[in-house]
């Protein structure tokens, strides 16, 4: 019981003294470093981060074999996880989340158009930090820990196991207007399917100029592991 009381005594004393020390040290009324705050934003980063990574990089990336939305997914990730925690003295939680939620809606890339399932996830890993930063002391990290490996879990069942297909386009201009007939069907995919290299599932005529003998049409293939083209390709 006295080795107990010592060690007590100690940590307590240690205590103090820190807070004694960042109290002393201080600009414009703010305190330089407040360690026990400093210490929780490092390990809930850390965690983050870790989720995130493993979300971005072994589910996504693996499934989708594409890395351009990369930077985007851990960027958007670590300052909406930073901006969460740091503000989440203001006391809007709630309504703090949804408001970011509604800016990342009305925002978008105007250089290209992001497909739904890259819309996806980036909803994940923005819901993800939004968890992670706002989760208060009334949230054990077992619940917490949970709810992220619930999340995990989800993707990797729809993107492994059950193998959910999703449905990609294409348009392009096609010049054979002869092939253009319902008799020629099969001749019409096998060509298309030889001279763009898509496994393609099915196709959909929009227009025919036989002024200019070419046909606009859009091929549909199962997006999964492929990177398609998104412009307009013209044979």
């Amino acid at each position: 019981m006295n080795l107990l009381g010592i060690i007590l005594g100690g940590v307590v004393s240690t205590l103090n003294e820190i807070d004694t020390w960042e109290n002393q040290y201080r600009f414009l009324d703010i305190k330089l470093i407040n360690v026990s705050d400093f210490s929780e934003l490092l390990i809930r980063f850390l965690f983050n981060s870790i989720i995130v990574l493993s979300i971005v990089h072994f589910i996504y990336a693996k499934s989708s074999r594409r890395k351009d939305f990369y930077f985007s997914y851990i960027a958007i990730a670590a300052i909406v996880f930073l901006l969460c925690l740091l503000l989440n003295s203001v006391k809007l939680e709630l309504g703090f989340a949804l408001g970011l939620f509604a800016i990342f809606g009305i925002l978008r890339y105007r250089t290209d158009a992001i497909p739904i399932k890259e819309m996806t996830y980036l909803f994940i890993v923005i819901g993800v930090s939004v968890i992670n930063a706002l989760a208060n002391k009334k949230v054990s990290y077992t619940e917490l820990m949970f709810t992220n490996l619930v999340i995990m879990g989800g993707l990797w069942l729809l993107e492994k196991r059950l193998s959910l297909k999703q449905e990609g386009s294409v348009q392009l201009i096609y010049e054979r207007i002869e092939n253009i007939q319902s008799i020629k069907h099969d001749e019409l995919l096998k060509d298309l399917r030889e001279r763009t290299g898509i496994d393609i599932k099915r196709f959909e005529i929009k227009k025919i100029d036989l002024l200019r003998d070419i046909a606009e049409i859009t091929l549909y293939y199962n997006e999964n592991g492929k990177v398609v083209p998104t412009e307009t390709i013209r044979l």
